[in-house]
């Protein structure tokens, strides 16, 4: 969308002002462009909460939404109210902003859901990070997404991950109780801290190598990075991990798969979700 006009009676605020003029868009919408400079007033970057004046020129510039109908991605498990995905390794669970410009598991379900083009999270009630892989699990209505959201928010949906990480934990089996806070210095990063929030992780071993072990890991908690950090604070950082490890030149990628997720559908039906672990992942053990 390209469009310049001139306001012609003034206006407490600029994002109340276009929300009417483009009923096209809510305001929520209009906010976040206005956040990204895709919709300037006289030339120069506004606020949401600017005053507006006759004769004030505004000028907007939002780029054209891709049409993703073409993409796909493999589905696990759907029915009238949920759909399970094996999400692979690079695809984003959901956009950051209003503007997408690339594919993700969002974008994918958008078509699915009764959720409207105003959230760039249709049916989204939990994340993957774009590197790990495996199974996600989205709601298709309303109901259901609270559904949801209760069982995560309350712990009671299991999570099961498979990772590889470098050299050997000192325990072969442990849970983790180690709080996690941004980290200032790489603010994109997180790590263990005694301001952060809590955080618990049961690790087992699943299998040795030389330089390697395969482990099998349960977040109790869902904070951002959670696996990573723990990994790394451990001593033994995620394979291929280039935030909190180092990148792995024969897999690219991060070795963090989602096996397994169990949850209870709308249904009352406690359900067990799994994917297998992904060829290029099944390759690198195979040549270890």
């Amino acid at each position: 969308m390209e469009q310049v006009f001139t306001v012609v009676e003034a206006s407490d605020r600029l994002d109340s002002y276009l929300a009417n003029e483009l009923p096209e868009l809510s305001r929520s919408q209009v906010q976040k462009y206005i956040e990204k400079n895709d919709i300037t007033v006289n030339g120069r970057a506004a606020k949401s909460s600017q005053k507006l004046s006759a004769g004030d020129k505004i000028e907007i510039k939002i780029a054209k939404r891709l049409d993703f109908s073409q993409k796909t991605l493999p589905i696990i498990f759907e029915n009238d109210d949920v759909i399970v995905i094996n999400k692979p390794s690079g695809i984003l669970t959901h956009s950051k902003g209003a503007a997408n410009d690339e594919f993700t598991v969002a974008e994918f379900i958008r078509p699915r859901t009764t959720d409207g083009n105003e959230t760039n999270r249709p049916g989204i009630v939990h994340r993957l990070d774009r590197g790990t892989s495996g199974v996600i699990i989205a709601a298709k209505n309303h109901s259901t997404k609270l559904w949801l959201q209760k069982q995560f928010s309350q712990r009671k949906v299991k999570k099961t991950y498979l990772a590889l990480v470098k050299g050997t934990p000192k325990n072969a089996s442990a849970i983790l109780h180690l709080p996690i806070e941004r980290n200032p210095k790489k603010p994109q990063t997180f790590r263990v801290g005694g301001n952060g929030k809590p955080a618990e992780t049961a690790y087992k071993t699943l299998k040795n190598y030389d330089d390697y072990t395969l482990l099998e890991l349960a977040p109790h908690t869902g904070r951002t990075h959670q696996l990573r950090v723990h990994m790394q604070y451990l001593g033994c950082p995620i394979v291929g991990d280039q935030f909190y490890g180092q990148p792995e030149p024969r897999l690219n990628r991060l070795f963090l798969h989602a096996y397994s997720l169990e949850i209870t559908l709308p249904t009352k039906e406690r359900t067990t979700f799994v994917a297998p672990l992904p060829d290029e992942l099944e390759d690198f053990l195979r040549d270890l």
